[in-house]
């Protein structure tokens, strides 16, 4: 009898431990799936200091709770199956390599990703925002972001069916910057 109520136990252990691997391997698959521009890559050798996690949809949908009045967040975030933030600071102002910088767009045109947004600091420095989609079938999905500043540069990736506008929600949750008009807006609560 003692033997017969093993069984059942070792099948859900079994079970489990193999729901456990395949998501596992699943999470894994994903984020090779995740492409980063060589340039940043760069960039990340290069810092002095990072900042750098990924949310999957379910961690997403988590997070936006702590905005649950926000009803267009919470409709954008519905389509939204990951997040993933790299943020690089740098010691000295404009330190970061702008070939580098500069590479991410060749490296984004070589893929196949459209420009939707190139806006670059009015005084002549290496600051920049940019916006970039990858389509698959006809819909957007991939959103990327590249903001550098003076001692920083973020790179946010959204991965889901989601649109540009719908970003304009995210902005300000996750990492991702708040865009007003193609401009950056500063946060200045975390300085």
């Amino acid at each position: 009898m003692l033997q017969h109520k093993r069984r059942p136990m070792k099948l859900f252990r079994m079970f489990l431990f193999s729901i456990v691997v395949s998501a596992a391997t699943l999470s894994q698959a994903q984020l090779a799936q995740e492409w980063i521009p060589q340039g940043i890559e760069a960039l990340r050798q290069s810092a002095s200091s990072k900042t750098e996690f990924t949310l999957d949809h379910s961690m997403v949908v988590f997070a936006s709770k702590l905005d649950s009045e926000n009803l267009d967040l919470q409709r954008v975030i519905a389509g939204v199956s990951g997040v993933s933030v790299h943020n690089y600071r740098f010691p000295g102002v404009w330190t970061y390599d702008s070939a580098a910088l500069n590479s991410v767009q060749q490296d984004y045109r070589d893929a196949g990703w459209k420009q939707l947004m190139n806006r670059h600091d009015r005084d002549g420095g290496p600051g920049e925002t940019e916006l970039w989609i990858r389509f698959d079938n006809n819909a957007i999905s991939h959103v990327a972001i590249l903001a550098a500043r003076p001692h920083e540069v973020s790179f946010i990736l959204v991965s889901g069916s989601i649109s540009p506008l719908d970003l304009s929600h995210l902005g300000g949750h996750f990492g991702i910057p708040k865009l007003e008009g193609g401009v950056l807006v500063p946060n200045n609560a975390r300085r």
